[in-house]
C-alpha cells in the first residue's frame, strides 16, 4: 500500500481513531503495517470501503449537476 499514499493516510487515520491506545492495539500503525496485524488489515479494509462510498457519492453529485 506504500504506492497509494491517500489510502495509506486514510488507513492510518482510521487505525488511530479506532485503536487510540495500547489497550486497543499493542503496536503503532507503522509496526502494524510492517507485521500485517489484524488491526492494520481492518483499518485498510475500512479505508478501501470508505473510498468506494466517497467515490460513489462524488459520481452521484457530478451526475446531478449535469441534470
Amino acid at each position: 500500500m506504500q504506492h497509494d499514499l491517500q489510502l495509506r493516510a486514510a488507513a492510518r487515520a482510521i487505525y488511530d481513531a479506532c485503536y487510540p491506545t495500547e489497550e486497543w492495539a499493542p503496536v503503532s500503525f507503522d509496526e502494524a503495517e510492517r507485521f500485517g496485524t489484524v488491526h492494520y488489515r481492518q483499518a485498510v479494509g475500512a479505508a478501501q470501503e470508505a473510498r468506494c462510498v466517497l467515490a460513489s457519492q462524488h459520481q452521484q453529485l457530478q451526475f446531478a449537476s449535469i441534470l
